[in-house]
């Protein structure tokens, strides 16, 4: 099986030399050990929702999604045991029969959930961590074709690391993850002065369980989005049918055609925001946690996010606002700007500090590189860590000085895939190039040695 690939955002492709589709750890294993055989490199690939090259193959490609079975549940401990292809939308209805719930989601559910633990998916919330930390133990083929299971007590490196592993340890065929009872958000979404949200920015997050914003750069207006968790044995008010039609109607074929209509006459971005910021719906209602905390993307776009730590999240924000006003610069969609708790992940991006993530978007037919260039710029002078998954520039040599475990985790890759068999070049730019790999030889005649 061949085929091109192209990922969500459009943004990247690759034209693999051989395409499998694997269904149990068994065919993940001997498609790894053929590749060796035959000088390919191997990538893994879920839902395609990263936009950036970390899962580019152009050697061997495996597509999970037929990987994507309940193994184990077990309702009195909430340990549950997935397939690794498993996507969060088909996940957590799942969950919801046992009367289970992931601890937090992003705000993005398309993602399998080994591609989300590998690159650092994140919610909000200044009292809960990203997705990886809800990880209890994992099923990984390494570079062998060996089969493996770490946790905490069994391959304790291996499992400390793997969580947000960015595919350059092995291929995760199964995640167990410690789960919580079933619980309900009541989520309130109204609209604020930009001045005001970021005055009170810290008093938001404080106050309520799960808090982000949105701001429509060329505007005034934010949407600030606040959850609390409650049972869920409470009387539900989910958004009605008119009204969610309504504001999916207006997310995505008008800002689709707003979009459109100012990637022709870019002249008219800067009213079209204003707009769109008006149009930003103020609700409240009441839903089982994962109705709320995922909600519909369906314009697409490019993005870039970087985590800086929590106490710089105004004057890092407020930098950007301020290039913004200085540049010339279109901008169609909104920043993002969200909290996370420190977490002992070595490259998780909230590693040891607590963490507020901002994130940028450009629609996908908009020019976006000045402007993420210059986030980049902003970013770093904060310390930010970029999001694995999204777009960025930066390599092993700056990343090194933002990581505290970034040696620990490079020498570990070094020893379980000393070869490259999982690498990239994306890969081989962030961590360095395996030390016995052969980074400009093309794929298919990577030495199998």
């Amino acid at each position: 099986m061949t085929g091109d690939w192209r990922n969500w955002a459009g943004s990247q492709t690759a034209h693999p030399v051989r395409v499998l589709r694997p269904t149990d750890a068994a065919q993940v294993s001997a498609a790894v050990e053929d590749a060796v055989r035959d000088g390919l490199r191997v990538k893994a690939i879920g839902a395609g929702h990263s936009f950036s090259p970390i899962a580019v193959a152009d050697g061997l490609q495996l597509r999970l999604d037929g990987l994507d079975g309940l193994r184990a549940v077990d309702p009195a401990s909430g340990l549950v045991t997935v397939e690794a292809g498993i996507p969060l939308w088909k996940l957590n209805p799942m969950l919801a029969e046992y009367g289970l719930a992931m601890q937090n989601l992003g705000d993005i559910d398309r993602q399998s959930i080994s591609g989300a633990i590998s690159t650092g998916t994140h919610g909000t919330g200044i009292r809960f961590g990203g997705i990886a930390t809800q990880v209890r133990g994992l099923e990984i083929v390494l570079a062998d074709g060996e089969l493996v299971f770490c946790s905490s007590t069994e391959r304790p490196e291996l499992f400390a690391a793997a969580r947000v592993g960015l595919g350059a340890l092995g291929i995760i065929t199964a995640v167990t993850l410690q789960c919580v009872p079933q619980f309900a958000l009541r989520a309130r979404d109204t609209q604020l002065p930009l001045a005001e949200t970021l005055e009170r920015v810290h008093e938001f997050a404080e106050e309520n369980d799960h808090f982000e914003f949105f701001w429509f750069p060329h505007s005034d207006l934010s949407l600030v989005r606040r959850f609390q968790r409650l049972p869920a044995d409470i009387p539900l008010r989910p958004i009605g049918s008119l009204d969610r039609y309504l504001d999916e109607f207006v997310s995505g074929p008008v800002f689709e055609g707003l979009n459109r209509l100012g990637t022709r006459f870019p002249d008219l971005v800067p009213g079209i925001t204003r707009k769109a910021a008006r149009l930003m719906s103020a609700h409240e209602w009441t839903d089982l946690s994962y109705r709320v905390f995922a909600s519909a993307r369906n314009v697409r776009f490019h993005e870039s996010e970087f985590a800086i730590p929590r106490e710089h999240a105004v004057d890092a924000f407020r930098e950007i606002g301020r290039w913004i006003a200085a540049h010339d610069e279109k901008i169609a969609f909104p920043l993002e700007l969200r909290f996370a708790a420190a977490d002992d992940i070595p490259l998780s991006t909230a590693s040891g500090r607590d963490t507020c993530y901002i994130a940028v978007h450009q629609y996908h037919r908009m020019p976006y590189q000045r402007y993420f260039q210059a986030f980049y710029d902003i970013a770093g002078e904060f310390g930010g860590r970029p999001h694995w998954g999204k777009m960025h520039e930066l390599d092993a040599s700056v990343l090194r000085a933002r990581y505290q475990y970034f040696d620990d985790f490079v020498a570990l890759r070094d020893l379980v895939d000393p070869t490259g068999v999982f690498a990239n070049p994306h890969l081989d730019r962030i961590l360095g190039v395996a030390p016995s790999a052969t980074p400009t030889a093309p794929y298919g005649s990577q030495s199998a040695s």
